[in-house]
């Protein structure tokens, strides 16, 4: 019997970043993976790895200078790269019990009312 590997936790990173990317090279070629991976200061090969899953992806540095050059979320970035910020991190460091039951209530629920508790919170009207 074959066993499949399993999916890397990052493997929809590189294609989104391409799709990305050649959507706005489509309109703009300023979006070439040359240009791209020279404003993020990466090789071009490596850029183009990264965007066929063949690599990990990059660092934390890297995919912040992706998301801005892309106009991108960083945190959405680092979510499907199977990473989580620095701040994030340092968040959760300082109140992980609190934080894990926080995540672990809010796994399933609607997108709706996770941005509604976060709307919540940031306005103080908790």
């Amino acid at each position: 019997m074959t066993r499949k590997a399993n999916p890397s936790p990052w493997a929809g990173f590189g294609p989104h970043l391409r799709n990305v990317r050649e959507g706005k090279a489509a309109d703009d070629p300023g979006f070439s993976l040359r240009q791209v991976a020279g404003r993020i200061g990466v090789e071009p090969a490596y850029l183009s790895k990264v965007e066929r899953s063949e690599v990990a992806p990059p660092s934390e540095s890297k995919i912040r200078a992706l998301a801005s050059d892309l106009g991108e979320d960083p945190d959405v970035l680092l979510a499907m790269a199977g990473k989580v910020s620095a701040e994030l991190r340092e968040i959760i460091r300082r109140r992980p019990k609190e934080f894990g039951e926080l995540i672990r209530q809010l796994r399933n629920a609607p997108d709706h009312a996770i941005l509604r508790i976060a709307r919540q919170v940031r306005d103080g009207e908790w």
